[in-house]
């Protein structure tokens, strides 16, 4: 997540001090909004709390009773649910989505606010617009009829849920409203130091070059419906640029596209010199979305993501990963690289403890950046270990990132946390023999500390104090699901009730960091969940387009036979992470590929139990050459929230050249996957 530079480090603590002085009666009317959404946001995100204690219940009253309660499913994913769909105003208010911050960041605070205005008017008005109308009409429907629960032992009065819908995009609205209101009044009002800085010229080019690239490219196609798949995928990446949150982006040129679509369906296009298409795309089918919608924020499997996010981050708060990094140095103190070698290993037991990237990044940093500098490491060794470390957790389960990708590819969650843990832990190994071996060959890289001491029985056990009780929460979450006692699901609330428990025992836990942790995980479920929005929309313009036949029909062509092609994927996957973010390849760019890997007809050892081997393999090598996104730059997430913590004397360059080692390992890991299948279909087949 990349914030205003120009802001506090803490949007929401910039946005109080908004609230608190502002600057004119002029804002009246945006302060009262904004302190109306986070007074709802602060109500709705104790749902959460409220989450943790249904999924306990469930599976307690399940093993006791020896029965299944409907009516606590369906409460779970209601409490999801509305989390999420408030969320997304909240976030708004609070400037926390996510946003590609290369050319933003360089930008006057004047441009950027000229880019939110006209982002609001042009991309996220018209979405906004298209779901209160059509999630009205969705919700009066379920209304008129009495809509209730499938099951009937189920919850009543579907209708409710339903007008979460319409309700959230209006509060969306009212956020929206009230940005406009701060940036009108700045760009009327504001001080001579925001225009310092870069203008919008830059942001200019960069859209005028894209259009190039656009128009050349639309000649290699045929038909119009091609070209304009093509032009929508470029507008999509080009706008990124402008810094204007990632989500918004997605459901804006979706809606401008559908209209685009529109126009050529009904010859109103001619003058272009293009065919007419026969998309059938207009206002009311692209209400369909909200249908999906729906099916996203009632879905069961992504009821995991807050929990996981939840636990990720009060174990954050817990203090776990200061008592390891205490143990840890004294028992590796006097070795080369010991305390590279440390980061590395706490890293593997945050990443099995929490899918947290930014999180993981930045409490690594804080914990051993100084030390290492202390201790003269060199300092491109010192950010390239913090970077590579605290991405371990999108691989190695529970990751948040293999949950989206079982919802969106259709496959199991349990499966795919199964299959990761061996390439997640072999790239774990890489990266510690990578690091033992050079601080052996090169001792000024990683020397010894001059007061380093031999470790000592009393040094292993603070280090078995330390790791213990973090094992024992790993093995509750994900022992639970391989021995099949809880579902994914399931074992995200029991891991969140562990991890409050765990901070408790440590008597780290306060009202402080419960409501930090709440906020946090309130305002992470809801950017990731905008962003699921805004791909909805994108994907199904982009599907009736015919931009999946498009791809597929590339893919295929390229006559590399099945091996070929799937390195030709993995490739373009590589190469997307150097501008995209995992959430929206995962989410656009994933789906299309199922059908093109199961018509490969690959042959994956399945040994007789696993359904698609060959899509948990794929899935497995996508997930891998992912997790290189958070460390390839321009837009590599790691490199940034490294460099919010890192000391002076590590510059940007440092992290840059610090980072391609490992890279090179994660690429590593990504070829033994690739060419021994059985890391990951073995563990997934022998919890059968």
């Amino acid at each position: 997540m990349a914030t205003d530079p120009n802001l506090t480090n803490d949007p929401v603590q910039a946005y109080e001090e908004i609230l608190e002085h502002p600057d004119t009666d002029r804002q009246s009317l945006a302060v009262a909004i904004d302190k109306t959404i986070k007074a709802i946001g602060h109500v709705v995100m104790w749902a959460n709390v409220l989450l943790i204690a249904a999924i306990v219940t469930q599976v307690t009253l399940r093993y006791l009773l020896s029965q299944n309660y409907p009516k606590l499913d369906e409460i779970q994913w209601h409490f999801y649910g509305l989390v999420t769909m408030v969320g997304i105003s909240y976030a708004l208010v609070t400037d926390s989505h996510v946003r590609v911050d290369l050319v933003h960041m360089q930008l006057s605070r004047r441009a950027q606010r000229i880019i939110e205005v006209l982002g609001i008017l042009t991309l996220l008005t018209p979405f906004i617009y298209l779901m209160i109308d059509q999630g009205y009409d969705y919700f009066y429907e379920s209304f008129r009829v009495d809509e209730r629960s499938d099951s009937p032992t189920g919850l009543p009065a579907r209708w409710a849920f339903k007008a979460v819908i319409p309700i959230s995009f209006i509060l969306l609205a009212l956020a929206a409203l009230a940005r406009l209101i701060h940036d009108g009044h700045a760009l009327l009002y504001g001080p001579a130091s925001e225009r310092q800085g870069t203008k919008l010229r830059r942001v200019a080019l960069v859209l005028l070059g894209f259009a190039v690239v656009a128009v050349a490219l639309t000649f290699l196609v045929e038909t119009t419906e091609e070209k304009l798949v093509i032009a929508m995928f470029l507008t999509f990446i080009a706008l990124l640029f402008t810094g204007y949150p990632v989500a918004w982006v997605l459901a804006g040129v979706g809606v401008a596209y559908c209209g685009l679509a529109y126009l050529f369906d009904n010859d109103l296009m001619a003058w272009t010199g293009l065919e007419s298409t026969f998309t059938g795309l207009d206002y009311l089918t692209l209400g369909a979305v909200v249908n999906r919608v729906y099916a996203t924020m009632s879905n069961a499997v992504l009821v995991a993501l807050p929990m996981f996010i939840f636990m990720g981050l009060m174990l954050d708060e817990s203090g776990v990963a200061e008592r390891l990094m205490t143990s840890m140095q004294r028992l590796f103190g006097t070795v080369r690289g010991g305390l590279a070698i440390t980061v590395t290993l706490i890293g593997i037991i945050l990443a099995a403890s929490t899918g947290i990237i930014g999180a993981s990044v930045v409490l690594l940093g804080v914990l051993s950046l100084p030390s290492m500098m202390q201790q003269r490491y060199a300092p491109t060794l010192a950010a390239g270990v913090v970077s590579a470390s605290g991405t371990l957790g999108i691989l190695i389960p529970p990751s948040i990132m293999l949950v989206i990708m079982a919802d969106q590819m259709a496959l199991s969650v349990g499966d795919l946390f199964m299959a990761a843990v061996f390439p997640g832990v072999i790239i774990g190994i890489l990266y510690l023999g990578y690091i033992f071996l050079l601080a052996q060959v090169k001792a000024d890289v990683a020397p010894v500390p001059d007061d380093a001491k031999r470790p000592d029985w009393g040094a292993v056990r603070d280090v078995m104090i330390a790791v213990i009780p973090t094992l024992a929460l790993i093995l509750a979450v994900l022992g639970s699901i391989f021995a099949g006692i809880t579902t994914p699901t399931e074992a995200s609330g029991i891991g969140a009730l562990g991890a409050t428990l765990l901070a408790l025992g440590y008597r780290k836990l306060n009202w402080t960091k419960l409501w930090n942790v709440l906020v946090s995980a309130f305002n992470t479920t809801a950017y990731i969940f905008a962003i699921f929005l805004g791909a909805t929309v994108f994907s199904y313009v982009l599907r009736e387009l015919g931009g999946d036949e498009l791809i597929e029909s590339v893919v295929a062509g390229i006559g590399l036979g099945p091996d070929g092609t799937v390195l030709f994927i993995l490739l373009i996957v590589f190469l997307l992470g150097f501008v995209l973010d995992w959430i929206e390849i995962t989410l656009i760019v994933l789906p299309l590929m199922r059908p093109i890997i199961n018509g490969l007809g690959i042959d994956i050892p399945g040994f007789g139990v696993i359904d698609e081997p060959a899509l948990i393999w794929f899935v497995i090598l996508v997930a891998v050459t992912l997790q290189t996104s958070f460390l390839t730059p321009p837009v590599g997430f790691a490199l940034f929230y490294l460099k919010g913590v890192c000391p002076p004397e590590i510059r940007l360059m440092d992290i840059y050249r610090g980072i391609i080692p490992f890279v090179v390992l994660q690429l590593v890991g990504l070829a033994l996957v690739f060419f021994w299948p059985v890391l990951a279909t073995w563990l997934p087949s022998v919890a059968y």
